[in-house]
Formats: structure tokens, sequence, C-alpha cells
């Protein structure tokens, strides 16, 4: 039977700003409708890493398979070929604060798909806020919403053009503990309903356990750890132990 290709393949990732080495040779897989969490320290390298993989940072060394492609020799055309077929939900949200809701997701689908009619556009508008509950919040400006709709918004942004990988950077950081199992719980329904395979960065213990597949352990730019979180919690290694305590 044959083996199916990784959907994401990072090879011997480096990455330096200045004098201060953050990525040191990473290397991960992501399989096809996998949840892959990724640990770490601040600083330990992993905003930049899912930054590198949508091209926003520049990688010094190493490669990028996406799709079966390597991405880092690609122009910007053709990185935008891959681009549009990820979603990225960002650390602080990134809603447009002079847009409503409405207008925050038409800006990105007309960005994606340029010749969708106005009709086209505002059904799916609602069908991506359908999918994250918040319907009727489409008239809404980013500042009348609290901190876990606006987290809701942009999943709903991400999911709109319909994107074949996910890339989740501290979905539940600001967040309490129960806004915080809800959206882990909106990043699983997600991935049920979408068939997506996604990236999730966190420092949120409870929103790994719930959501991760499998997850990595960034140490210093380089992974040190890798398993279930139940293979995770049972280390022999005190510092990997250490995110569970």
């Amino acid at each position: 039977m044959k083996t199916q290709k990784p959907i994401i393949e990072i090879k011997n990732l480096h990455k330096t700003f200045g004098k201060n080495k953050i990525l040191q040779g990473v290397n991960l897989v992501v399989n096809k409708g996998e949840d892959l969490v990724v640990l770490g320290r601040s600083g330990s390298g992993k905003s930049v890493t899912i930054k590198c993989l949508v091209g926003l940072v520049k990688a010094d060394k190493g490669n990028i398979e996406i799709f079966g492609t390597d991405i880092t020799g690609l122009d910007n055309d053709e990185l935008n070929e891959i681009r549009v077929r990820i979603g990225f939900m960002f650390q602080n949200g990134a809603l447009y604060d002079s847009m409503s809701i409405r207008q925050n997701l038409a800006f990105t689908l007309k960005h994606h798909s340029r010749y969708l009619s106005e009709s086209e556009i505002e059904s799916k508008i609602i069908e991506a806020l359908d999918s994250v509950g918040l319907k009727e919040s489409i008239n809404k400006m980013p500042s009348e919403l609290s901190g876990g709709m606006q987290k809701r918004i942009a999943l709903a942004r991400a999911l709109i053009v319909k994107p074949e990988i996910i890339l989740y950077d501290e979905p539940t950081s600001g967040l309490d503990t129960i806004t915080s199992r809800e959206i882990s719980e909106l990043i699983l329904s997600v991935q049920k309903k979408y068939k997506t395979s996604s990236i999730i960065i966190t420092h949120d213990m409870a929103c790994a356990k719930m959501t991760g597949n499998r997850i990595l352990i960034l140490k210093e730019g380089v992974i040190t750890a890798e398993g279930t979180y139940d293979e995770l919690e049972k280390s022999k290694d005190e510092w990997v132990r250490s995110f569970f305590n």
C-alpha cells in the first residue's frame, strides 16, 4: 500500500535575526487531516516557524514542502497560489477595526477570489460566520465583540477561503478557561467538518490536550520531543514533563 505524502514537510529549517539564532534545524511533518500542536517557551521559534510556512518570514536555510512543492524558491505569484489554500489565524485576531465583520470577511474573500458576485460573497460570509456560531454579528464592529468572539471571527475569516491547511497562532491566548475550551472545541469541529490539516501554536496545555493528534516541543530552535499528550506527559525528561505540571 502506497504511503500518503505529508501535506507539510519542513527539513532543517534555520532562521537568524541579527545575532539571535531562532531556528536551528527544525524538522516536522504534518499528515493530511492531522492537528499538530507545537509547544515551546517564549522565543523558542514557534511563531517564526509558521510565518516561514506562509512566506511572511524568509528562511535562511532548509526546505518547506507544502502540497509536495518546495516553497522556498517560489516567486510571489507562485507563493500566492499556495497561500490561497492556507488559512492563518493570527494571535491577536488581526481584524480591521474600521471595518464591520461583513467587511472584514469580504475583504479577505475579494483578495483571494476576485471573480465572485456580490451575492456569492454574501453567501460565503454567512456560511463562514454560521460555522463559528456568530451569524448574528455580521453588521457589528470588532470593538463591539468580546475577545472570544473576535477569535471566532478571525477563524471565520480563515475558513472563508475553504483552506486545506489552517495555521493557528496562540488561538486561546488572553481568554478565560471556558472561552478557551470553546475555541478548542471549535478547532476540533472545523477539522471534522472541513477535513483540514493544522498546526496549532499554543502555551495552553488544555488546548494542546484537546486538539492535538500529535505534539512537538521546540527548545532553542530545534524539535526536542514528539508524541501524543499522554506519551509526553509520562516522559522521563524533566524538561519535557515541566510543560505538564
